[in-house]
């Protein structure tokens, strides 16, 4: 079963990046590049089932848009990354930089899924 991942980080560069990442492990990937963005696509796809974003964006950081997210959809799988933040909330974390391998690794512990 292919699942859809919701992609968000405010670098184009590392959201081109992670999308393709993504895609490769078969996952159907939608992207945002805000929290206010990533809030209206969960609005408009009831397909994603994975939300993936960066914890240091502009105006609505990641555990912002993750409380907002699992509000309106508990189940929702969420993984964060961050290359210098500390993890909290008890959401699975990835640092970057990360190898394909570390993402496909996380993202098979974390959700099961990809």
């Amino acid at each position: 079963m292919t699942h859809t991942v919701l992609v968000v980080d405010d670098d184009p560069g590392v959201l081109d990046v992670l999308v393709g990442m993504l895609e490769d492990l078969g996952c159907n990937v939608v992207s945002a590049q805000s929290g206010p963005d990533a809030l209206d696509q969960l609005k408009q796809n009831q397909n994603i089932s994975i939300l993936i974003t960066d914890i240091n964006m502009p105006g609505m950081d990641g555990h912002e848009l993750a409380e907002l997210a699992s509000r309106g959809h508990p189940e929702l799988k969420i993984l964060q990354l961050s290359g210098r933040e500390p993890r909290r909330d008890g959401l699975p974390m990835i640092r970057k930089p990360f190898s394909f391998e570390e993402l496909a690794s996380t993202m098979q512990r974390t959700t099961g899924i990809c």
